[in-house]
């Protein structure tokens, strides 16, 4: 014939058993998936950094092509951005006390080559006013007619008061501001005002000075800047020529 046989066993017992044997599993699986997220997260966040803290180490140095790569819309990509726009902010100031530090430079050096030519100008109705007095108190030559020698003195030292006053108007200005534009002007009576101080220089010297011009030349030029260039090579020529 045939047998049956029948088991009975409690349910509980057996999901017990199951669920037992399935949670090595199941904690194995939970580690491994917990580990590669935190992988991906850690790379998600590490790399920007690490970007972001490699810019800011050319930034360091001034390297004016140095940016922070903005890759996402979150924190670390609003920080980018925000260094970003701190360096840019950064090396406009930079410029902007370069350009500074160049137009202060600029001004000292012309302030310096204005007092240089200032004091070479001024040594001039100096050097002939004394020339002319001495030559009044010892009696030399024509400088006996003391009468007729004081005017000379007296225009010497007007001239001298009026270069005087221009340096001190040129001091409380900007140097650029204060150049003159070109303006047209006879040569011949320019020439024959700005050399007059020189000749008692050179009549002192033993020195023959003579002015030689053709009428009608007109130069369109700044006048006062080509006479202190005129007064200089007149006067080093006065001065270092042997009588």
């Amino acid at each position: 014939g045939e047998v049956m046989i029948e088991s009975v066993q409690n349910s509980s017992l057996i999901v017990k058993q199951a669920i037992l044997g399935a949670m090595p599993i199941s904690l194995v699986c939970c580690v491994v998936i917990a580990l590669v997220c935190s992988l991906f997260f850690s790379k998600a966040i590490t790399v920007p950094v690490k970007e972001i803290s490699s810019a800011a180490g050319r930034m360091a140095t001034l390297d004016k092509n140095a940016r922070c790569a903005v890759r996402s819309g979150d924190e670390i990509g609003a920080l980018a951005a925000n260094v970003n726009g701190l360096y840019e902010n950064l090396l406009s100031s930079i410029e902007s006390l370069r350009e500074e530090k160049q137009k202060v430079s600029e001004a000292e050096r012309s302030k310096i080559d204005f007092l240089r030519a200032a004091s070479h100008e001024l040594k001039t109705p100096v050097t002939a006013l004394n020339a002319m007095l001495e030559n009044m108190i010892l009696g030399v030559g024509k400088y006996k007619d003391r009468d007729a020698c004081l005017p000379a003195c007296k225009e010497l030292t007007d001239r001298l008061s009026a270069m005087i006053q221009g340096v001190l108007d040129t001091s409380r200005l900007d140097f650029e501001a204060a150049s003159q534009a070109a303006e047209p002007f006879d040569l011949s009576p320019f020439l024959h005002a700005v050399c007059e101080p020189f000749e008692w220089i050179a009549k002192a010297k033993g020195v023959r000075f003579e002015i030689e011009t053709s009428p009608g030349i007109t130069l369109t030029l700044p006048k006062q800047m080509f006479e202190k260039i005129v007064t200089n090579v007149v006067s080093n020529a006065v001065a270092y020529t042997a009588p």
